[in-house]
């Protein structure tokens, strides 16, 4: 239908064979440069040029053409080599970074562990000691003696016979404090726990207990069936697990008690119980002994394994001041991030929210797995709340036991997904934006300002890379050096969260060389469309953002 030339002008074939073989990339070209127009009655006119050069005939367009496209070629080749030169910087400057960071990587791998301090020692050693003679006992004692440091209270949920008074015992023995054991029951009264009533006291018409030798004055308890306590027996016991206070006739008076030690077959089945049961922070399940054990459980019977043997010598080991103060100096000296924070924010929504059925968790709770987490970084020698003391929070958020494994699964979910690496490539999608608005405009001060908030982000990623990179190449030395962790805790982690590691490790490697790229860039004030080039899938996301909220 349309004539693309005139009769008078040669044919298109005519042309093509009058160019050498290096000019057949004109005719692309001219085709950019040429459109076909039609006059106000649709009748076709020949082709007009869109420049200041009139169209006399194909070989003068093809010769303007060929002209415009070799200042085009020169410019392209402009670009290229500022494009070689900034992707050279950065080969260069990621390299560097690298090789220091292998090196801190390698130092690092020499002593994983974050030093012996004394308090680190002892724990080390008190659960050692508690753990002698004990089959698959490993992580009920940790969490009592995490309990224990924190001031807390540890439930153990299992059937009788499975070592749960004998673990109470040996705490006692470690602290060397006084110690109380009572079995409850349906018929049980406040005298079996408080103590009996003062007969002078009464001859004074005082209502008063007689509490020597009994929980208010103890320092260890155990208390077995716990939730057979009837109301009688509620209301002091809360307050005493709580408040470290009891009342005795018109006085309130303080406790010593340091950690009870609860256990029963079964969890609590009226509302009444519900706030006794809260005041346990710890929870856990305690199963028999597995049947892979049970051969060197009959070795332990017949005296073929060494039994537990408490110490006199508690020097080495922690003391009474260890376990009254220990909580007091975590918090103060133990920093929580807020990356640690978003976690337990975000695992405490989904735990009320999202999950199914639904596992309340209430502000005291809440509050005390934050003060938990301190301690457990604090007795382990370290500053800060790390990803493995995340982990017990599987023995805290729970309601039932078989909220454990929800609540440990969106804790290793949580730290695969790595929060502070999202937020972080967030604020890099911001520094783009910024900075193809601030190159187009041409703003210096801008410009530099952009450039500094880059450098600031490379640290911040850098930084991280390397925490990734030390967990995947030295095999998660931080969970596999927890105190607080047993091994089949550990292992099963690491499990989970090494295909997670390499790929965030991808990620961030990836990140680091785009800031050093966007840096490079604002450096030397490129051109939007060259940044364009530089990082592609950066700007179709910038630009998607900008049509989204067109």
């Amino acid at each position: 239908m349309l004539s693309t030339v005139p009769s008078a002008t040669p044919t298109r074939a005519a042309l093509v064979s009058g160019l050498s073989r290096g000019d057949h990339g004109v005719l692309s070209s001219l085709r950019t440069h040429i459109v076909k127009t039609k006059d106000d009655e649709g009748v076709c006119r020949p082709l007009q040029r869109v420049s200041h050069v009139s169209v006399r005939s194909p070989y003068m367009t093809a010769r303007a053409v060929r002209a415009d496209e070799q200042g085009s070629s020169v410019e392209d080749a402009k670009t290229v080599q500022i494009i070689s030169n900034v992707m050279n910087v950065v080969e260069l400057e990621w390299q560097t970074i690298a090789d220091e960071m292998r090196v801190r990587i390698a130092a690092a791998g020499e002593d994983v562990s974050e030093g012996e301090q004394e308090l680190r020692h002892h724990v080390i050693k008190s659960i050692e000691m508690l753990q002698a003679g004990l089959l698959e006992r490993d992580m009920e004692v940790r969490l009592m003696l995490l309990a224990a440091l924190c001031g807390e209270h540890l439930l153990l949920l299992g059937p009788p016979g499975t070592a749960k008074s004998e673990l109470s015992r040996r705490l006692s023995s470690l602290t060397g404090g006084v110690y109380f054991e009572r079995l409850l029951t349906r018929f049980s009264v406040p005298e079996e726990l408080f103590g009996p009533l003062s007969i002078k006291g009464l001859e004074q018409d005082e209502y008063t207990r007689k509490t020597d030798g009994y929980l208010p004055t103890a320092e260890v308890a155990f208390i077995d069936e716990i939730f057979k306590a009837n109301s009688a027996i509620l209301n002091a016991l809360l307050t005493l697990l709580n408040e470290r206070l009891f009342d005795n006739g018109a006085e309130r008076l303080p406790v010593p008690l340091l950690c009870l030690v609860g256990a029963s077959n079964e969890l609590p089945e009226s509302e009444e119980l519900d706030a006794l049961y809260d005041r346990f922070l710890i929870r856990k399940s305690v199963d028999q002994v597995s049947k892979g054990q049970l051969a060197d459980l009959a070795r332990l019977a017949s005296g073929g394994m060494a039994p537990y043997a408490s110490s006199d010598d508690h020097t080495t080991y922690l003391s009474l001041d260890d376990f009254k103060y220990t909580g007091a100096r975590a918090i103060e000296a133990v920093d929580i991030s807020d990356e640690m924070i978003d976690l337990l924010t975000e695992l405490r929504n989904y735990l009320q929210d999202k999950c199914e059925p639904p596992i309340y968790v209430s502000d005291r709770r809440f509050m005390k797995a934050v003060n938990l987490m301190q301690v457990a970084a604090y007795a382990d020698g370290r500053s800060h709340v790390s990803e493995s003391d995340c982990l017990l929070l599987e023995y805290v958020m729970g309601n039932k036991p078989d909220d454990s494994e929800k609540v440990r699964r969106k804790v290793l979910d949580i730290l695969a997904s790595d929060i502070g690496m999202q937020q972080c490539e967030l604020l890099f999608l911001g520094l783009f934006g910024r900075s193809c608005n601030a190159l187009e405009q041409g703003d210096g001060e801008d410009i530099a300002a952009i450039l500094n908030d880059c450098r600031n982000l490379n640290d911040i990623l850098v930084s991280r890379l390397e925490n990734v990179r030390e967990s995947v190449e030295l095999d998660f030395p931080h969970l596999k050096s927890s105190i607080w962790l047993s091994n089949a805790n550990v292992n099963s982690a690491i499990q989970f969260l090494s295909p997670h590691a390499e790929e965030n490790k991808s990620k961030l490697e990836d990140m680091v060389k785009e800031t050093l790229i966007l840096q490079n860039a604002l450096a030397n004030k490129v051109e939007g469309g060259i940044l364009e080039k530089l990082l592609p899938k950066r700007f179709k996301q910038y630009q998607k953002g900008i049509a989204d909220k067109a």
